[in-house]
């Protein structure tokens, strides 16, 4: 599989040839194809207890925020915190990704992750928490993520190599909608039992399975990267790399305007669940519970599939989106309830798509820099969006604040839509099948030629 368009790709169209055939080589195995890879078998064991345990902080987190603020733009500001360090530091935590071995380097990131927790865990458990340490530990937590995503993200294909990348990125994100699916259940159940405290305290000691995991592993048989030496302008080397390549850029920009207006579901579903259903910590988890069902039937599908298209990215880019806008306007809860299962399955199939098209689209080398940058832009953008729909969403209510932000990202999916088949000389095809890009007149006599 070729993992880049080497030196010789013109920066100004798409290359036809590469995408068919890293499509062909992705397209190998089953939908569990890189789970017979120990490693990955023992990365995805740790990942799966670790996940459970970061949902269900995440519900915990929110609904202790909204308890003691009773304001939704309180959990807008948590986020923005917690994805800040992200937004200014993203790129650097790439650089330190090329550089460092990722498996110790990931050990390290872990272990800290592990320890903010239980340190919430100890002030909420005391009685002693305030709104600021929360937003504390949700910083301290995004410092730690700025090093630990991209070195998690590029480290998957260390484990599997380039034939199950597509693969194990897919069942990555299968394994964290699973964890979706009981982590805010047990926390809605912790909550209302016990307190938040305890779903604190859980999940710093999931920790302690990804870390048994990565010390666990063989390392004759993982497919170690040589790490980059430290040399001057590295950083923009990976910009320069990325802005000159359409492959690469438009898909980063498009999650980039999705993770910031349309991933606020912290926001809007504790404002549907106290404003206009009143519900308690319950029908959140519910509602959380449910996004996570459709998200890991995204998941498995695009595992399944084993490809990653851009034109399967800007279509689930655009339903996703629209069904943010109808979803805002549901009358009853059950209407409400039911489309947030199709909302987590194209929501995911974006998050899928994107990722595994950028890895498979970047050269080894640069793989830790480029990744950075797409989590900068996806995760990042949220110190920008949560205030911003937050502040919405408190003065105009759940309904405005959610489809105004299904709207900005319709309106980027469509734009970007028409750049990349302009781009990549195709042309859009709308029929009872669906809306695709084929190649132009043009195209296929580019193919015909090469």
């Amino acid at each position: 599989m070729s993992t880049g368009n080497g030196a010789d790709s013109a920066p100004g169209h798409l290359s036809t040839t590469t995408t068919a055939r890293t499509t062909r080589t992705a397209g190998k195995g089953s939908m569990f194809g890189s789970l017979k890879i120990r490693n990955y078998r023992l990365f995805a064991t740790g990942q799966a207890v670790s996940n459970t345990g970061t949902w269900m902080q995440r519900i915990a987190q929110d609904w202790l925020v909204l308890s003691l603020t009773g304001s939704a733009s309180a959990v807008g500001i948590t986020i923005a915190l917690q994805f800040l360090p992200m937004l200014v530091f993203g790129l650097y935590g790439g650089v330190l990704a090329d550089r460092l071995p990722k498996r110790p380097l990931l050990i390290v990131t872990q272990t800290l992750m592990g320890l903010t927790g239980i340190a919430l865990a100890a002030l909420t458990l005391a009685g002693h928490v305030q709104v600021w340490h929360v937003y504390l530990a949700a910083f301290l937590l995004g410092l730690v993520t700025v090093v630990d995503n991209p070195a998690r993200q590029t480290f998957v294909s260390e484990m599997v190599g380039p034939d199950q990348l597509a693969n194990a990125v897919s069942l990555n994100s299968a394994n964290f909608q699973s964890a979706r699916l009981v982590g805010p259940a047990l926390a809605g159940v912790l909550i209302t039992a016990v307190g938040s405290g305890w779903a604190f305290l859980l999940n710093g000691l999931s920790f302690a399975a990804p870390v048994a995991g990565l010390l666990l592993m063989r390392a004759r048989e993982l497919h170690p990267v040589r790490p980059q030496p430290r040399t001057k302008g590295q950083l923009r080397e990976g910009l320069r790399y990325v802005a000159g390549r359409p492959e690469l850029i438009w898909p980063i920009v498009l999650v980039g305007f999705i993770g910031t207006f349309g991933f606020n579901f912290p926001i809007w579903l504790s404002a549907f669940v106290s404003d206009v259903f009143h519900g308690d910590a319950g029908t959140y988890g519910l509602f959380n519970t449910l996004i996570a069902a459709g998200s890991l039937a995204g998941a498995l599908l695009a595992a399944r599939r084993g490809h990653s298209r851009l034109r399967l990215l800007v279509a689930a880019a655009l339903l996703f989106s629209a069904l943010e806008v109808v979803t805002a306007f549901a009358p009853g809860f059950w209407l409400f309830a039911a489309l947030l299962v199709p909302i987590g399955m194209f929501g995911l199939t974006v998050n899928v798509t994107a990722n595994a098209s950028v890895q498979m689209a970047t050269d080894p080398e640069m793989r830790g820099r480029v990744m950075a940058l797409f989590m900068m832009v996806f995760t990042g953008g949220t110190p920008i969006g949560a205030p911003v729909v937050g502040w919405m969403t408190d003065t105009y209510g759940a309904r405005i604040g959610m489809a105004a932000g299904g709207l900005v990202s319709l309106a980027a999916a469509a734009t970007i839509a028409v750049i990349l088949s302009r781009v990549g000389n195709l042309r859009l095809s709308v029929s009872r099948h669906g809306v695709t890009f084929i190649p132009s007149p043009r195209a296929r006599e580019l193919v015909a030629a090469a």
